[in-house]
């Protein structure tokens, strides 16, 4: 394709993603309403609006009355045009699990459901997107949430040995040819956490974990935007330099005279990192007193003007699934800004 076909694809492609985005926004558009929330011409407008009516991807309504003239049409968005499924890895001491959620491109929920597996590996995982994709032929994205640091669509640290290495991310997209994400289940809780306060601007907020048989993480939201780091190691607090082996940090975690101090170190070092609006702590080795002892720990080295708001999240899963269908739903936009489709 020559260069300037090209430039007018992409140009095309960005019209209809405005065109999309408005009629979501506003449920339900004229014409003319499209026109003037785009900025684009009341051609330009009719002719995306008819191509989508077409594919089944805009609905058309009835007329809108009118003060003598011709009715105007009126359209609005399909949001079972497609799915997308969601699917949560996660890793238990004597089981794994995998949580899977099929959504509409409004978010809500279609099916939902849990299976159990020992081991848990890659053909696990294929199986339950193939009955997923087979039992809902629209499905256009998937979104993975495992327990392990992800780089370039692999997982290469996890509480999941068998998923270590393995190309997930490569393996699905080809396979069903998809749009397919795999996240980090910190990065994801934060990231729906932090969507679910919204705030009118900006904001650095974290989220830290401390689960029972594992070792802690958490997950950074940054101005606004996820923190990964270079590698995609960012928010692996177990490996900060606590000044002992991770094996007496793993003791000294599951020990409630020890507890306290120890995940204080994890959260100072990231008030000192970040100096976020809010860090909230979860797991199963959080209890509610517990915020305001970590709290006082956390002073011993923070100035009061600095620390955060410490809260508890009760339901971290909510917040979990909630950004794993916000991330897999923003997969399947075309960006009309220069910025990768993702955060």
């Amino acid at each position: 394709m020559s260069p300037i076909a090209n430039n007018t694809m992409r140009v095309k492609k960005m019209n209809q993603e405005l065109v999309r985005q408005t009629l979501k926004a506003n449920k339900k558009a004229t014409k003319a309403a499209v026109a003037k929330s785009t900025g684009l011409s009341l051609g330009t407008c009719g002719s995306i609006l008819n191509e989508l009516l077409v594919a089944g991807e805009v609905l058309e309504l009835e007329t809108e009355e009118s003060n003598g003239g011709r009715p105007a049409k009126v359209y609005q968005y399909n949001m079972d045009f497609a799915f997308i499924a969601c699917i949560i890895i996660k890793a238990g001491l004597k089981k794994h699990s995998i949580e899977f959620t099929v959504a509409n491109l409004a978010g809500e929920v279609v099916e939902k459901g849990r299976e159990e597996y020992m081991p848990l590996d890659f053909t696990a995982i294929d199986q339950i997107t193939g009955r997923l994709v087979a039992r809902y032929p629209k499905i256009q994205a998937i979104g993975f949430g495992v327990p392990g640091a992800v780089n370039q669509g692999i997982m290469n640290i996890s509480d999941i040995a068998e998923l270590i290495d393995v190309e997930i991310e490569a393996l699905i997209r080809e396979k069903y040819g998809v749009e397919v994400i795999l996240e980090n289940d910190m990065n994801l809780t934060v990231y729906g956490f932090y969507h679910k306060q919204e705030y009118e601007e900006e904001k650095s907020v974290a989220v830290a974990t401390f689960i029972e048989g594992c070792f802690p993480g958490s997950g950074m939201m940054v101005n606004g935007h996820i923190h990964r780091g270079n590698s995609s190691f960012a928010g692996e607090i177990s490996f900060l330099p606590y000044g002992m082996s991770r094996a007496e940090q793993f003791q000294r975690l599951h020990d409630r005279n020890t507890f306290h101090s120890t995940a204080a170190h994890a959260v100072s070092s990231l008030i000192a990192v970040m100096n976020p609006e809010m860090i909230a702590l979860t797991g199963s080795l959080i209890q509610p007193a517990d915020i305001a002892l970590i709290r006082q720990e956390c002073l011993k080295d923070i100035p009061e003007m600095h620390m955060p708001q410490l809260t508890l999240l009760k339901h971290p899963e909510e917040d979990y699934m909630h950004g794993l269908i916000r991330m897999t739903l923003e997969s399947l936009s075309y960006s009309y800004q220069l910025v990768e489709k993702r955060i």
